[in-house]
């Protein structure tokens, strides 16, 4: 349970670092990654060249950052099925040749399915690497001066807190069913109703009493933090860069320019 445990908050401990990234005012992190998110979107399902210039968000603040990029792989890989599934009838349904790339003609199913990964690829690692250069803490807190419903930011953060004590309970009853079941190797079927619905009263009972001991620490849900952090130069620089770069690709088709002048050096040579 503890490496469980300890391997879920990983993202969490790199948001102690000490690098430019890290130092950077939480709120201009959250602007940038949701203007960078907007923009991913905004493509339509087709538009797999004009998304590819985006990869320069993700592999600059990793670098900067010094985010283990396997360990963001690894994470924004669990999303990718969900995609895959979703995305993989458009490879039945969308048949017609949309291009053909080195004599290989491409559908465009294909093309839609391959955008839509992308695009999930590039959205998940912008929230994760939001996550692993900016505490939890200071992410709900700027929410809630940008004014961000009270209930939408006391639900990320209950939930993300609230995870470990799922898993601790988790972890105790299933030990103390294999202990009592002479040997099985798992929960049974005919008793996973129960083992679940147990599971939820400890959970409910459990994450009550650490409700009730923040609520005696003096925590409250609707009240902003006071002395909210300064802006710097740097912060605004860094904003003004992240919007620039994606308007910039959002309006010109980079991709295509790229193609174009491989073509002509090529045909000069």
């Amino acid at each position: 349970m503890d490496h469980t445990t300890q391997t879920l908050y990983t993202l969490e401990q790199l948001s102690a670092g000490r690098s430019a990234l890290h130092r950077l005012h939480p709120g201009v992190k959250i602007l940038a990654a949701l203007f960078f998110m907007v923009t991913v979107i905004s493509f339509n399902r087709y538009s797999l060249g004009r998304i590819v210039p985006f990869l320069f968000y993700p592999c600059i603040l990793i670098a900067w950052g010094d985010i283990p990029l396997g360990l963001l792989l690894g994470r924004t890989a669990l999303a990718l099925p969900f995609c895959l599934f979703a995305g993989i009838s458009n490879l039945i349904f969308e048949r017609s040749i949309a291009v053909t790339l080195l004599n290989i003609p491409i559908s465009y199913g294909l093309l839609s399915l391959l955008t839509l990964l992308l695009r999930t690829l590039l959205c998940v690692a912008a929230v994760l690497i939001l996550m692993a250069v900016t505490p939890l803490t200071r992410i709900t807190a700027q929410l809630r001066r940008f004014r961000c419903p009270a209930l939408f930011v006391t639900l990320l953060e209950i939930s993300y807190r609230y995870i470990a004590v799922l898993i601790a309970e988790a972890s105790s009853m299933y030990t103390a069913y294999i202990l009592r079941s002479g040997g099985a190797k798992g929960i049974e079927l005919k008793h996973m109703g129960s083992f679940i619905g147990h599971l939820f009263l400890r959970s409910a009972d459990r994450a009550e009493r650490v409700y009730a001991a923040m609520k005696c620490r003096g925590y409250d849900l609707d009240k902003a933090p006071r002395y909210p952090l300064a802006l710097c130069a740097v912060d605004i620089r860094f904003l003004a860069l992240v919007c620039g770069f994606c308007i910039l690709f959002r309006v010109v088709d980079v991709s295509a320019l790229l193609g174009s002048l491989i073509r002509m050096v090529v045909w000069q040579l």
